[in-house]
């Protein structure tokens, strides 16, 4: 008996001092890669106390960078998450030629490098391109004013809304619809009273998901904004000139509110997802 245990024992050993490095290993790396920057930045943000802070984030140039930043982010999420459920819904619930590749290139903005897609909607809106020089001649214009940042932001966050509407759908049981349907209840009546209660979370932690990430966009927006304080300059791209100009306190301040923002969204979506997959297990 002494035999066995002493073996379990021996065999126990190993393992526990195992999970004990990976679980070291784990949070060592957290520590360094996000707690540690995150740590640096607020610190530098008020690092010359509330008056330099409200400073800092108050000037008219941040302060127009942040509500332009908001302003267009709120924009983009709202057509996401309209046009975004949409998409999941003829992806889901329809069949037509080309379904599977319009599946695939949902994902495409990801892979997409971000500068690479400002210089793709410079060259089709471009004041110097057919398309673009119509559209000036009308009175529209879109690259280096504020409708490219708009359209640079739902290529970039295209698949957001998409992809956490797609599951859901995916799980609804089409037995309530019907049933709706044999009442005399019409196609819009059934989405709007059955289909869209179940996913309202989804699109609501996808939407939130796309703001999250429109905040810190900078690789699409530096390219198509032109980047005139007062006017096109969003708060990432002010951010790089003041570190160019090196204010790193105040790139730090005006940072500070941007992952303040971030960090809610992110845990309201996280929230919500977990609601959603709640829900997904009762279904």
């Amino acid at each position: 008996m002494s035999s066995t245990l002493s073996r379990t024992d021996v065999a126990a050993a190993p393992l526990h001092w195992g999970r004990l490095g990976l679980r070291g290993i784990a949070i060592t790396y957290l520590g360094l890669m996000i707690v540690l920057p995150l740590t640096a930045i607020v610190k530098t943000g008020v690092a010359g106390g509330p008056a330099a802070f409200w400073s800092d984030v108050s000037n008219p140039v941040a302060f127009a960078s942040l509500k332009l930043t908001l302003i267009v982010a709120v924009l983009m999420t709202v057509i996401n998450a309209v046009m975004g459920t949409l998409t999941a819904y003829a992806l889901v619930r329809y069949q037509f030629p080309g379904r599977l590749m319009l599946d695939a290139v949902a994902d495409a903005s990801f892979a997409i490098p971000t500068l690479v897609t400002g210089v793709m909607l410079v060259v089709l809106f471009g004041p110097q391109t057919t398309l673009g020089a119509w559209l000036g001649a009308h009175g529209m214009q879109i690259i280096f004013a504020k409708p490219g940042i708009v359209i640079a932001l739902l290529f970039v966050t295209y698949p957001f809304v998409i992809r956490t509407v797609q599951p859901v759908l995916l799980e609804l049981t089409l037995d309530q619809e019907e049933a709706a349907h044999t009442i005399g209840a019409s196609k819009w009546l059934a989405f709007r009273t059955i289909v869209l209660p179940n996913l309202a979370p989804a699109i609501i932690s996808g939407s939130l998901l796309s703001f999250a990430r429109a905040l810190g966009e900078f690789g699409s927006i530096v390219v198509v904004a032109g980047n005139i304080p007062l006017r096109t300059l969003t708060a990432p791209v002010y951010l790089f000139g003041q570190i160019e100009s090196q204010n790193v306190r105040g790139a730090s301040a005006v940072s500070v509110v941007l992952l303040a923002l971030s960090f809610s969204l992110m845990i309201i979506a996280d929230l919500l997802r977990n609601r959603v997959v709640t829900t997904n297990a009762r279904i």
